[in-house]
């Protein structure tokens, strides 16, 4: 099975995936003039970080801040520790520099996804008070392809907690490291706070979320400055060698098998891509029902997020593991367990316990992001209607059961199937975007050229409402 699921991942994560991907968001930073890239960084950070504690105006069901937080959950955890070792392991350290590249420019690629969400998004009555989108809901909104959606729906809430198996091997996994503590009872204890937080909807897991992801992700980019402290004499050379390594292939050197260029860029961009989730359509999900006055302004998180998350967080994993040289002393340790051990090689026994304790919160906020996700595809496929109450109150249970019962499953063969769902989710998410890039382009404009001088002005035009009622589209 994990060579079957291998070769489809290498096949799927080939040279054509890479070049899409990537030129995807090159193509989209140009027609954006850069401005999620670098030209308009203090715009991005005084509507994003810069307003967290505002609640937002316009129209929507919870604050912008609390929709990125719910997105960064899915973002800002498993993908950062485990995925940035594995991505460092199978592809050496230039593997870090390709990672910083499809964070980029998947800034774009991100802003575009959220624009959508905001443009095509729908307001269920009946069965929920809550805006909502997601893939199937622009498959039909903004296509016209209902039977297409339908499918992509059914299977989005079927697999998609499958997924999830790489987060709960990653707790089981430290804390066994950090604290020797049984994975039997690591997973039922994550298991059981998972559900009772998805069992409250998303009033209560946007809540749960605003404060937790903030101040868990501070708490772990403390403890990795740390490290770099400790070993500032040669964090230039670490940063040389990830360049160099980019470039040229790094010869094997104690455990380290070595790598090609080939696969500093595959799992570069691969872990990169499920580190931040730029392209998999999981940004226009958590942003839809975010209170704004216009898409593009909610649309300055692609930038947020994908800066916090790949350019800052997964930095400060990839020097920790390059600066402690654990990717070479432990040649059989990868995924989250080698980032714990690095910081026990930097701070004894108290950092494993750190790193345990880090990861375990990580995965479970992510667990509680992706359910959101899948459950969007639910309320999809059952419609504004008495059967969607139903059908999502068993789904949590079944959302939750492969997380609990498949914690044990090898951590390659997780990442492997977790590439596969990933490709498929990035080549649906990137028809729509090439599919209504006017709509974008034309969101974009009118809040660029039109909407912006206006607020300059002090004219304060009426908020603009978008999504419509689910009847609207029956």
């Amino acid at each position: 099975m994990f060579r079957i699921l291998t070769q489809i991942s290498n096949i799927l994560w080939g040279t054509p995936m890479t070049i899409v991907l990537i030129g995807t968001g090159i193509y989209l930073s140009i027609r954006f003039g850069f401005r999620y890239n670098f030209r308009k960084i203090k715009f991005h950070f005084q509507n994003t970080f810069g307003k967290m504690f505002q609640p937002g105006q316009g129209t929507g069901s919870v604050s912008g801040f609390a929709a990125a937080c719910t997105a960064m959950a899915n973002t800002i955890g498993v993908g950062n520790i485990g995925g940035v070792a594995s991505a460092l392991v199978s592809g050496g350290p230039g593997a870090i520099f390709w990672m910083w590249i499809s964070g980029l420019f998947g800034m774009s690629t991100k802003a575009c996804e959220i624009i959508l969400g905001q443009r095509y998004r729908v307001k269920y009555n009946k069965s929920m008070d809550e805006y909502m989108c997601d893939r199937s809901f622009v498959m039909r909104n903004a296509l016209g392809w209902k039977t297409g959606a339908v499918i992509l729906a059914f299977a989005c809430f079927i697999l998609g907690p499958w997924t999830c198996c790489v987060q709960t091997e990653a707790v089981t996994s430290s804390l066994k490291e950090g604290f020797q503590i049984a994975p039997i009872l690591s997973v039922s204890v994550l298991g059981l706070t998972c559900f009772l937080t998805i069992f409250g909807g998303l009033k209560r897991i946007s809540s749960v979320m605003e404060k937790v992801v903030p101040f868990m992700a501070l708490v772990y980019i403390l403890g990795g400055l740390g490290i770099l402290i400790m070993h500032i004499t040669i964090v230039p050379q670490a940063f040389l060698l990830i360049f160099k390594s980019a470039f040229t292939p790094m010869a094997g050197i104690g455990g380290f098998a070595g790598a090609t260029v080939r696969d500093a860029i595959r799992y570069g961009v691969a872990r990169g891509l499920y580190s931040n989730d730029a392209g998999t359509g999981y940004g226009m999900i958590a942003h839809a029902s975010a209170k704004t006055d216009h898409p593009v302004r909610q649309s300055s998180w692609g930038w947020g997020e994908v800066f916090l998350d790949t350019i800052v967080v997964c930095s400060v994993t990839a020097l920790s593991l390059i600066l402690t040289n654990v990717y070479i002393d432990y040649p059989n340790i990868s995924s989250a367990r080698l980032t714990t051990v690095a910081f026990k090689v930097a701070y004894g026994q108290a950092g494993g316990w750190f790193m345990a304790i880090a990861i375990a919160v990580f995965a479970w906020t992510t667990i509680i992001g992706m359910y959101y996700s899948c459950e969007k595809s639910v309320n999809y496929a059952f419609g504004d209607t008495e059967q969607n109450k139903l059908a999502t109150k068993i789904y949590m249970i079944y959302y939750m059961l492969p997380c609990v019962l498949f914690y044990n499953i090898k951590a390659d063969s997780l990442w492997a199937m977790t590439d596969i769902l990933s490709a498929i989710y990035i080549i649906i998410t990137l028809i729509f975007i090439y599919s209504k890039q006017k709509v974008i382009m034309d969101l974009f404009h009118d809040f660029w050229f039109r909407f912006i001088p206006e607020k300059e002005a002090g004219l304060n035009p009426e908020p603009v409402v978008f999504g419509k009622e689910e009847s609207e589209y029956e």
